[in-house]
């Protein structure tokens, strides 16, 4: 299985066989092999990012793995532009030594809570029962059994309905808020082109930061009216700085923007008039 991550913007062509996006900076592609083909699917993935760098003019990097979650830890290894495989031989000696933070799902209240089991890496975690984890973490303490052990039963699912579109990309250095704009201006112009592909409307602006210490930081608006043109698009993802306070020396890695929240148009709420 092959995941993309940087830019989530649709690509034409034979490489992939089934492909899905999620959330933002995610590509999916579940690739078949035969046994033994192990350059086969590496092949695959250079395709695709090359298909990237060609149409877009981005950078992606690809993580190749048994199954989705692995997939996506993967890729994030050589980000910005780079491949990276886990064969299934390799799966517990690349995944235990990793911090429990790692596991989808494990936010900050979650990571405390495994401390107080001394649980800090992945390794730790798989000396928990099944039992042990169920009672503590309810539905989602089997996921944590399951993922402890590689294992992700998620399925790939082509040709769902677009949930998000956005563009991503990490600066040459860290810049402050005020240089941000020429890429901001960038990516809008790329997710406005890639949405005008959708039957879908999207309702919702979603500006992303990644600071120089690797803090994320995402602002949104919905107007009463979806953007209806790039500049629109553009204008509202400037103005979501504003609502950025860190201060004239905070510095910046990576800037995102995304449009999200898509309704077909029938549902969209209907528009007000100055008389009504």
């Amino acid at each position: 299985m092959v995941l993309l991550s940087n830019p989530v913007l649709p690509c034409g062509g034979s490489a992939r066989s089934r492909v899905h996006g999620i959330w933002f900076s995610v590509r999916w592609g579940q690739i078949k092999v035969s046994n033994g083909a192990n350059s086969e699917y590496r092949n695959q993935a250079r395709t695709i990012r090359e298909q990237i760098r060609t149409e877009l003019q981005l950078t992606a990097s690809a993580g190749v793995a048994p199954n989705k979650f692995l997939a996506k830890i993967a890729s994030d290894w050589k980000k910005p532009n780079g491949l990276f495989v886990i064969q299934p031989e390799e799966v517990d000696a690349f995944l235990l030594p990793l911090p429990v933070g790692r596991l989808p799902g494990v936010g900050k209240v979650t990571e405390e809570k495994l401390k107080g089991f001394d649980v800090h890496t992945i390794a730790d975690l798989r000396r928990l029962d099944l039992p042990t984890l169920e009672s503590r973490f309810g539905r989602y303490g089997v996921r944590l059994y399951q993922l402890a052990r590689g294992v992700d039963e998620s399925k790939v699912v082509p040709d769902r309905p677009t949930q998000s579109i956005s563009a991503e990309d990490t600066f040459e250095r860290d810049v402050p808020l005020t240089e941000t704009e020429p890429m901001i201006r960038k990516l809008a112009e790329l997710i406005w082109a890639a949405s005008r592909k959708e039957s879908r409307i999207a309702r919702t602006v979603v500006l992303k930061l990644k600071t120089a210490e690797f803090k994320i930081l995402t602002r949104s608006h919905t107007p009463s009216s979806p953007p209806s043109s790039c500049e629109e698009l553009t204008a509202i993802a400037l103005s979501l700085r504003e609502r950025v306070a860190l201060g004239p020396q905070q510095r910046f890695r990576l800037v995102g923007v995304a449009l999200s929240n898509f309704l077909e148009p029938e549902d969209l709420p209907p528009q007000t008039t100055l008389f009504e």
